[in-house]
């Protein structure tokens, strides 16, 4: 595994909040030794569309390889097809339910399961609020099974100057949770770190 790249499914679905998913492939891109397969569901082209003003082709353009979500033959869909894990950003609820009650209903929530029965690492980052008590149980299914839920909450003690601040912090710690090295974000250095 030492001569491969590390390999990171990234799905997009249709949930607010698909700037997740974009600064993720755009930072991952930049990384070297880091090769992202991308899913776009069909309800996160609207949603990338609405939100971000980009089309389909614009995002692909940003992983290094592309799988259409219906494609249930795809490399990915295999555990014999070496990951280090997969990122869903955002998550949407559809998408936590098929994957906490195993449906592999398409490429996307079969990559996960994948992930998972591979002890590989999975992140949801799930949007929805308020949550209601069919999103918790599924949450809580995922994470018995060994998966992170991730909802993408800004933090504010960095002090932010912008929503691509705000962003970019969040992109980062999903990116820790894989291991790979980065200088994204500040991190954080104690509440003590400026006196003398």
């Amino acid at each position: 595994m030492a001569d491969r790249p590390r390999r990171i499914i990234i799905a997009i679905t249709g949930a607010t909040g698909a700037v997740y998913g974009v600064r993720l492939l755009h930072h991952l891109r930049n990384i070297p030794g880091v090769e992202t397969h991308l899913l776009v569901s069909d309800a996160a082209v609207l949603t990338l569309h609405q939100e971000t003003g980009l089309q389909r082709r614009a995002v692909e353009a940003l992983a290094h390889v592309v799988h259409k979500v219906r494609d249930v033959g795809a490399s990915i869909a295999s555990g014999s097809f070496q990951s280090d894990g997969m990122v869903i950003a955002p998550c949407s609820m559809k998408t936590l339910a098929s994957i906490a009650h195993g449906l592999s209903d398409n490429l996307i929530a079969r990559a996960a399961d994948v992930v998972l029965k591979e002890r590989r690492r999975l992140v949801l980052m799930v949007r929805e609020t308020p949550f209601n008590l069919a999103h918790l149980r599924n949450m809580t299914a995922v994470t018995e099974m060994g998966g992170i839920v991730f909802p993408p909450l800004p933090s504010f003690y960095h002090k932010p100057a912008s929503i691509d601040e705000m962003v970019d912090h969040t992109v980062a710690r999903v990116i820790d949770l894989f291991g790979i090295e980065h200088a994204l974000a500040p991190r954080w250095a104690g509440l003590n770190s400026n006196e003398g």
